[in-house]
């Protein structure tokens, strides 16, 4: 006897308004008044301009008419989704470069607090293994460069024959949810943005960096704050070693040394594998209590923000821009960063198990279908229990130039 297939649950909504149902009705328009964006395109409303912003990432169209045509197509569902217009290709290029890219990053974070304040289990997840014992936050900052079209992207160029944007991130470990973001060109050296990045960190709480943020003055700054930090040693770093301590196993030497400013920190020499060979590495934290491996085991779980640069450039509209201006440009990468903040949201509520890239190519493939989304992920996951660790696969290959 044939076993009967389930179907998933038909739905008055599409796919589409379901995610943009995640967005506060009275938001988008409050956050418009406060930059005043709403007068700089009256044809075309910031509502609009958000759901198609939202569905070009979601969809990955390959242009302006690409977007522009899909929506008009399908105006009618459109039009469900609180009225949303679909716009003219001069309309949605307007837009773009006049009405200001504050307003998309001030609504990716308004998204983003009440999402968590509606669902508080949304900013909670597990910590890698061997760090369970931490019941502080912890934070990794980094950031990622997109590159640009040179030839056409003045505003952009850092080099004689490259442009590039850079995104400056610090990541919740365990949620790995985004807590401040910067996006601007790649001219600037990224220690040049640590002060920011972490600007709003507490007492006890724990930030991992690599060297490109190693500012000696900054990082005595966040020990007189009491904030734990742990990073790599930068080469030809002058420094006088003050105390030697017993070392095993894979560590080599771990040493309490004094910058040339006055700054007291341990360096740890260890052995790591990376790609199935063992490197030598030189560690640095501003804690002598941890024990030399679990600095090493902190520092590895940086790679957890390298995964999500690669998830969000692999598979969000971010190899290519709708506009060649500074403000576009903005638009379109604080758009990328709600859009995955939205799919996380389903995934967790959800329990969704697989991939990041998978849920968003379901949720591509379903836009205009009438289903329940919640149902159908948590019938393709096959169990609405498990725990909760979003999957990712670092041995993909990035698109060409990342």
């Amino acid at each position: 006897m044939k076993s009967k297939k389930r179907k998933p649950t038909r739905s008055k909504f599409t796919v589409l308004k379901q995610i943009c149902n995640l967005i506060p009705g009275h938001l988008v328009k409050k956050i418009s008044r406060e930059t005043g964006a709403e007068g700089k395109a009256r044809s075309f409303s910031s509502w609009s301009h958000v759901v198609s912003m939202i569905f070009a990432q979601i969809s990955r169209s390959i242009g302006l008419n690409d977007v522009c045509d899909s929506l008009q197509i399908h105006s009618g569902e459109l039009s469900q989704i609180r009225g949303a217009k679909p716009p003219s290709r001069n309309g949605l290029s307007h837009a773009n470069k006049c009405r200001t890219a504050d307003m998309a990053e001030k609504l990716f974070w308004r998204v983003l607090e009440h999402l968590e304040n509606s669902s508080p289990q949304f900013s909670r997840g597990k910590l890698p293994k061997g760090l369970f014992r931490f019941k502080r936050n912890i934070h990794i900052i980094d950031s990622t460069t997109i590159e640009l079209v040179a030839n056409c992207m003045d505003w952009a160029k850092h080099r004689r024959r490259k442009a590039a944007a850079k995104t400056h991130m610090r990541l919740d470990m365990e949620s790995l949810l985004p807590r401040f973001a910067i996006v601007d060109t790649a001219k600037h050296n990224d220690n040049l943005r640590a002060r920011e990045l972490c600007a709003g960190l507490k007492d006890g709480e724990i930030i991992i960096f690599d060297r490109a943020y190693n500012d000696f003055d900054h990082l005595m700054d966040l020990d007189k704050r009491g904030v734990q930090w742990v990073g790599r040693w930068k080469k030809r770093t002058v420094c006088e070693v003050i105390d030697t301590k017993e070392t095993s196993g894979d560590i080599i030497k771990d040493e309490l040394v004094v910058l040339n400013n006055e700054l007291v920190v341990r360096r740890i020499t260890a052995w790591v594998e990376v790609d199935g060979k063992w490197r030598e590495m030189i560690f640095v934290t501003n804690n002598r209590e941890w024990s030399a491996q679990t600095v090493c085991d902190l520092y590895k779980a940086r790679w957890q923000i390298e995964v999500f640069f690669k998830q969000i450039k692999q598979t969000l509209k971010l190899a290519d821009f709708l506009g060649h201006s500074a403000n576009a440009v903005k638009w379109q990468v604080w758009t990328a960063l709600l859009v995955y903040v939205l799919l996380r949201f389903l995934s967790r509520m959800s329990a969704w198990t697989h991939s990041f890239t998978r849920i968003f190519a379901v949720v591509r493939a379903s836009l205009w279908t009438r289903i329940d989304l919640f149902g159908f992920l948590k019938m393709l996951c096959g169990t609405a229990g498990g725990s909760f660790r979003n999957l990712a696969r670092p041995e993909q290959a990035y698109f060409p130039g990342f």
